[in-house]
């Protein structure tokens, strides 16, 4: 952006306006001071490389604020003091992009690059195709919109076709600039297509001051960027220490409104070369331009291996078709475009020490053993605690208390022990041992023929963690949903004795509960209209909330379809309840046993008498519309416009069935973010038809 001639002039006019306070009149001093803190930010934010402290940098900055503050004639929209909106952020409202924002096709090996690069050279006809690799960034997606030089609108990535706008909180960071020179290159309105993510140190330095505080540990970089673009205040933001990176130009056009990239670039390359020059933070030092696939394929090799020193959270690399021209014969998909491709890495693995192995007692008794590790630092987050399963995978894993283990995070998602090291023991490590009894009530433990799983067969009163557990999913936000009911404060209350059954939330002793540490009046108060507003609930969260071994949300829903009252279940035999949809032998024997047991006949009818909603108008659960009549869906990748509880309700209020994986009855995949293997095997099977978010809600009006 800058060359060593405005380098020098601008540092010798910082030295000159940290000595000289008013020689120039105002308009100019604040005019100079925008320069030189403009470059200031860029030298920091952008290259990484200070030339002046902190101290003479905030000195600088008071000082436009001060002018400012007095020449307010003088102040602009692109002023580094306006970085910082005061007013909050109450709604953020849903902006179309210009230019969709498609998702990237996923590859994990050399095998998955060489299909690419022949179909590549297929779609173009040339067998000669320069590619360029760059890292994947782990953050969040950000658009940002550029009107006359000026930073005009910033928007999430949403669904691809629309998203949140965010401009208040983009403008806080200070690697995306304000304004910068587009119409130089003959640019009125460009689109520019970046990343959002958060230094690996600032993230570390960001959670050792929250565990100073105990506060609760933020989980991983990229989740902590995402949140914080959508935080109401936008200085709150400015304290989390975001940067945002720029890969990709979407759109440009000049002022006749036709497209003008390709009248002076010719090349991806090129493009992140003038957006680096025009100020912003574009992978230039990163990215390598390959001459064949074999190259592509060997820088992305070389960047797995150097992952970890890198400053930022990767997950993989991109390859892109460098050529513009050949960008536009490839095209695109309805989901990503055929000139591009992600390249994932292998999943993270590090090394750790086997602690202990603590057995804990879910609400159907099964019991799970959970391996407590010397904390490691692994894909973003710090790894203490990890499920092993059942007794099996202990044994086939032959895990001793003591090992020194292989942890793996594949996808950066659910961390688990792949192996233990025997080579590495020392003769202290002593074999798991699993129960043989309830670790909480002692009672023999149980395994059913063809499960893995021990589990506690002891009535859920007679067992102090299988009733804790069942109370925890009662009021849990997919079933009864009672806000200020968590899971610590259903432990509390079952401590003290106020809370040993199901209907006991519904008799709980407000006035006792006023008088506990860390409960006031306000609090109880809030609890009670919450425990009053969850007796209102439809009866398939009821049904779900009584967790009733098998029966998910789904399954209750598909349950209750046909249902005057709830209690009507206990009518129905095994064979009537298979001949539900949907449900087989092993959910209909397992509903059976339980609307057949006398003590949870006498519990629902107490919770009936406790003023809880039993019943349903038929009448009212058809479906709204039938458009969607006889057609299955399925949802897939991360979504943005709608969360999977509520996908699900607006399939089947228009007649249409969510199901659970692609086969040939599947007829529409909904492919979100970040979509993986159901995607690649719905169009290997070419039958379904794939959608993007937009398209769905298009679909159903």
């Amino acid at each position: 952006m800058y060359d060593k001639k405005q380098t020098k002039a601008l540092l010798d006019l910082t030295q000159r306006l940290k000595t000289e306070l008013a020689i120039d009149v105002p308009e100019t001093q604040i005019n100079n001071l925008k320069s030189i803190i403009n470059f200031h930010d860029w030298r920091y934010y952008v290259l990484a490389e200070p030339v002046i402290t902190d101290y003479d940098y905030d000195m600088l900055f008071k000082r436009l604020k001060d002018l400012e503050a007095a020449n307010p004639e003088f102040r602009t929209a692109d002023s580094p003091s306006q970085r910082v909106a005061f007013a909050l952020t109450k709604d953020f409202p849903t902006v179309a992009h210009i230019a969709p924002m498609l998702s990237l096709g996923n590859s994990y090996n050399a095998d998955d690059l060489k299909d690419f690069d022949k179909s590549v050279k297929k779609l173009v006809d040339n067998d000669n195709i320069v590619y360029t690799v760059e890292p994947k960034f782990d953050g969040t997606g950000i658009s940002l919109v550029y009107e006359n030089n000026q930073l005009v609108r910033a928007a999430t990535r949403g669904d691809g076709v629309s998203g949140e706008e965010i401009t208040n909180n983009a403008r806080v960071l200070k690697s995306i600039p304000l304004s910068a020179d587009f119409k130089t290159n003959d640019i009125e309105k460009i689109e520019i297509r970046g990343e959002v993510l958060i230094r690996k140190t600032t993230f570390e330095k960001m959670n050792e001051a929250r565990r100073v505080n105990n506060e609760k540990l933020f989980a991983n970089a990229r989740n902590t960027a995402s949140g914080a673009m959508r935080m109401q205040d936008p200085q709150e933001v400015a304290k989390r220490g975001l940067e945002a990176f720029v890969y990709y130009v979407g759109y440009a056009v000049d002022s006749a409104d036709k497209s003008v990239l390709m009248k002076k670039i010719t090349s991806h390359h090129q493009t992140l070369d003038l957006l680096y020059k025009l100020g912003f933070k574009a992978p230039m030092q990163e990215i390598t331009v390959c001459q064949n696939i074999e190259e592509a394929i060997n820088a992305c090799k070389e960047w797995e291996e150097k992952r970890d020193d890198y400053p930022y959270e990767i997950d993989g690399m991109v390859i892109k078709v460098n050529d513009l021209s050949q960008q536009e014969m490839c095209g695109y998909t309805a989901h990503h475009p055929r000139w591009a491709i992600a390249y994932k890495f292998k999943a993270k693995e590090a090394t750790t020490k086997l602690l202990n192995v603590e057995f804990q007692i879910g609400r159907t008794g099964a019991i799970t053993p959970v391996a407590k590790l010397e904390p490691v630092h692994l894909g973003g987050v710090t790894v203490s605690s990890i499920s092993i399963h059942n007794e099996e995978y202990i044994q086939e894993k032959d895990i001793h208390i003591g090992d020194t283990v292989v942890i793996e995070r594949s996808g950066d998602v659910i961390p688990q022990i792949v192996r233990a090291l025997p080579g590495a023991r020392t003769g202290d490590e002593t074999p798991v041992i699993f129960p043989k009894n309830c670790p909480d009530c002692n009672t023999p433990l149980e395994q059913a023929e063809g499960e893995a799983a021990w589990r506690c067969p002891s009535p859920i009163e007679n067992c102090p963690s299988k009733m804790k557990e069942t109370l925890i999913h009662f009021v849990s936000r997919d079933a009864m949903d009672i806000e200020g009911l968590g899971k610590s404060q259903v432990k509390r209350f079952y401590e003290l004795g106020f809370l040993k059954s199901i209907p006991a939330i519904f008799d709980l002793p407000y006035d006792e509960l006023k008088t506990l540490e860390g409960l006031g009046e306000k609090s109880v108060d809030k609890l009670k209209i919450a425990i009053e507003k969850s007796k209102k609930q439809p009866i398939p969260r009821l049904l779900y909330g009584l967790g009733i071994r098998h029966v998910g949300k789904g399954t209750a829903k598909r349950l209750t379809k046909k249902l005057a009252h709830l209690q009507d279940l206990k009518t129905y035999t095994t064979e009537s309840l298979e001949a539900i949809e949907d449900i087989g032998p092993i959910v209909a024997k397992s509903v059976h046993d339980f609307f057949n047991e006398t003590a949870n006949l006498e519990m629902l009818q107490t919770l009936e008498e406790q003023g809880l909603n039993m019943t349903q108008d038929l009448a009212a659960l058809a479906p709204s519309s039938t458009i969607l009549a006889d057609k299955t869906f399925l949802f897939t990748g991360s979504l943005q416009q709608f969360t999977r509880n509520e996908a699900k309700a607006m399939v089947e209020d228009n007649g249409g069935k969510v199901i659970s994986s692609v086969s040939k009855k599947l007829n529409y995949l909904v492919a979100g973010e970040n979509a993986g293997s159901k995607l690649k095997k719905a169009q290997e099977l070419g039958s379904v038809e794939i959608l993007t978010e937009a398209a769905f809600l298009e679909m159903i009006g």
